[in-house]
Order: C-alpha cells, then sequence, then structure tokens
C-alpha cells in the first residue's frame, strides 16, 4: 500500500476543548505536514466552531473542508463511508459498530490506534504500542500514548512553531503591537503580565488579593471560559465579558473573546507566566518556553488519579532545578489544583519566576530534540500497516 495513506480520526468531546482541540491540531498536522489524506469526525459541532471559525457556516452534515482536512459531523446513525487505511479513535472514544464492520470486511485492513490522554508517569512507556486483538473481529487495535520521553509517543508540535515562536518575539515591537490589538498599551515596565486559562478556582480571590496589594503591577490575560466567574467573585463583581477591563489596586484583568489556536499561542508567547489547563494548553505552555502553571482536568470522582498524573509530570519537570525554585514551583502548582493556600504560596513562587523562566526555556529545548507525536505517529502505522494483497 502505498503512503502516505488516508486516515480519519474520530473524537468525542467530554466537556470542555482538550479533546477537540488536541484532535484539531493533529488532523491539521497530518495533513500539512506530513502529506496525509485526513478526515477528522467530531460529534460536538458548535465546539468544533469555537476553535475553527471558518466552520462556522458549513452543513455538519455535508462535511467541510479546511487546511487540508476534511471535518464531518459524527451523528447517529453513521455515515456509510470506506474506512481510511488508519483510524484513530482518540482518547478511548468507541468508533460505531457499523464502521468497525466496514473496517474488518476491507481487504486491507486499516491500521487502528487508540490514542490515549498525556501523561509523564512511568508505566505509560511500557504500555506505549501495545497491540490488543477485537474479540470478535479480525481487527487489532494499538495503543498510542502521547509523553515526554523516547519510550512514548512524543508530543504534538508543528515543524516551524519554535521558529514561529522566535520570529515574533525577535520582530520589533511585534509583541507589543499584538497587545496594542487587545487594547493593551502602556502596560507599566515592571508590569507581571500573565495568562489565566483554567477551570474553577474557588481559592482565586484570596491569589487576586496577593496580586492587588503586592510590589509588583500584575495584568491579568483572561480568555473566556470557566475560570472567569471566580475571576469576577475576586473583583466583587456579578460577571465579566469579552472586552472588560477592570483595575483594582496592583491588579489589572482584561478578558479577552475566545480565540483560535494560533491565536492562543500568541498569547502564551506575548505573557511572562501562563496559567493552563488540562492537555492541550499545558503542551502549548511548554512550547512558548516561558514559566506556567498546570491546572490537571478535575477527577475528583477518581481519588488520586490526577494527583498521579501531577506529580509524574512534577518530578519529570523539577528536575534541574535550584532546590528553592523547585520547592516554590511544587508548592504552587499543589495549592493551585488543591484549591487552597493560593495566596501563601505565591511571593516564594513569584520570587523564583527568574530561575524558572530559565528552566522553562531549557526544558522546552530537551523536548524539541525528540521526535514530535505526528512524525512518531506516522512512522508508527508506516511499520505495522499490513502489506495489500
Amino acid at each position: 500500500m502505498p503512503f502516505p495513506a488516508r486516515w480519519e480520526i474520530f473524537c468525542q468531546v467530554v466537556d470542555n476543548f482538550g479533546d477537540i482541540g488536541v484532535c484539531w491540531r493533529l488532523a491539521r498536522d497530518l495533513a500539512q505536514n506530513h502529506g496525509c489524506r485526513v478526515r477528522l469526525w467530531v460529534d460536538d459541532w458548535p465546539s468544533f466552531v469555537r476553535l475553527c471559525p471558518a466552520a462556522s457556516g458549513a452543513d455538519p452534515e455535508r462535511g467541510f473542508e479546511h487546511r487540508g482536512v476534511e471535518v464531518r459531523r459524527w451523528a447517529e446513525p453513521f455515515a456509510e463511508v470506506e474506512p481510511a487505511d488508519v483510524v484513530i479513535e482518540a482518547f478511548a472514544c468507541e468508533i460505531p459498530e457499523t464502521h468497525l464492520q466496514a473496517m474488518a470486511a476491507r481487504a486491507v485492513r486499516p491500521v487502528w490506534i487508540n490514542l490515549e490522554y498525556l501523561s509523564a508517569e512511568a508505566w505509560v512507556g511500557g504500555c506505549h504500542a501495545m497491540a490488543s486483538p477485537h474479540p470478535r473481529l479480525p481487527l487489532v487495535k494499538h495503543f498510542f500514548f502521547p509523553g515526554f520521553d523516547d519510550r512514548t509517543g512524543g508530543l504534538l508540535r508543528e515543524p516551524g512553531l519554535l521558529a514561529e515562536r522566535d520570529a515574533f518575539r525577535r520582530e520589533p515591537g511585534g509583541r507589543a503591537r499584538w497587545l496594542a490589538g487587545h487594547g493593551l498599551s502602556a502596560l507599566p515596565a515592571d508590569a507581571l503580565l500573565l495568562s489565566l486559562f483554567a477551570y474553577e478556582q474557588p481559592d482565586l480571590p484570596s491569589l487576586m488579593q496577593a496580586w492587588r496589594s503586592g510590589g509588583r503591577p500584575v495584568v491579568a490575560l483572561v480568555p473566556e471560559g470557566r475560570v472567569l466567574a471566580d475571576v469576577a467573585r475576586g473583583l466583587g463583581r456579578d460577571g465579566l465579558a469579552a472586552g472588560d477591563r477592570v483595575r483594582d489596586g496592583r491588579l489589572e484583568v482584561v478578558v479577552l473573546p475566545f480565540t483560535d489556536q494560533p491565536g492562543y499561542d500568541r498569547l502564551l508567547w506575548s505573557c511572562d507566566l501562563n496559567f493552563v489547563r488540562g492537555e492541550d494548553s499545558f503542551v502549548r505552555a511548554q512550547w512558548a518556553g516561558r514559566p506556567f502553571v498546570w491546572q490537571i482536568y478535575p477527577q475528583h470522582e477518581q481519588g488520586g488519579v490526577h494527583r498521579d498524573k501531577l506529580d509524574a509530570f512534577l518530578a519529570r519537570y523539577e528536575a534541574g532545578l535550584p532546590d528553592e525554585a523547585a520547592l516554590a514551583l511544587r508548592a504552587f502548582w499543589l495549592a493551585w489544583n488543591e484549591e487552597r493556600g493560593l495566596a501563601g504560596t505565591w511571593h516564594a513562587f513569584a520570587a523564583v519566576l527568574p530561575a524558572l523562566e530559565a528552566h522553562a526555556a531549557a526544558w522546552c529545548g530537551g523536548l524539541a530534540g525528540q521526535a514530535d507525536l505526528s512524525t512518531r505517529l506516522t512512522e508508527f502505522c508506516f511499520d505495522i500497516l499490513p502489506p495489500a494483497g
């Protein structure tokens, strides 16, 4: 079978933009940088449109093609289409039975991939690329784990991403123009500019009080999202909306409209500190090469699962940091994820930001020395693609 092959990705949106964010980014990368023909199935069209405004006028039933990717709505009954050569079910979503039957009926059966969630835990390397035969059909599913070392599938990173980031930062006045385009000009020279993209954060008002009365001005850029109600509560307001700009003591809050993925990258590249959540923004913050704070997806009903993932990443990320910086980083990240003690851990964290900035750049450089997820995925699929005939 010739390569590149036809690919399709199945995505079910759970309750945020992380799942479709990863799938949309992967689909574009495969199409634009690996020459693949890609079809993306998504069950939540409105969520996809938020990430891809160009789809707003498209008919979901007929599909939509943008940036080399055919996007189709995943509806029931499922459309009768020829399965692609590589079929990816993202994050353990279940491919429709009719499509599985069609995959099994092909003369050359597709490569079937289950793209898993990102984790830094040690067991991931042992499970990456494992095969799982279907109990009824002549199909074999392979588990593909993103990760942080050569035993895993790596991280999504477009080939020109870091060069584009560096060009943005080198361009004289580039950052200032980007900020001015969002109504931000004449910021205090010593201001700490941060982005705040988070799930709900009950303890945020205490942290905002520390920012409000601190010695260094803080400018918080807050994209529309779930944390906005807590930001409003910290400002003593009933609500906030895109375009609002509120100054309170040493703190200034600017609410930004929802942006597409390239726009979000520029937000991360422009800030001194980024608060991110989930998986997609977590990875992009690492490619920004700036200090960040990760809020892992809440899994209160699953005991300590999310804490295990957080601890595993911290153990990797702290390596090489001076003790003082590592302790301050861990204390603030845990406070952010445990939703308590933010004000008490902020000042020590803020004091080590220079060390964290150097560390973030070095961490990014180390990751960039590894092959990216799309490259590893295409190589893996090519290796196990069954011969024609």
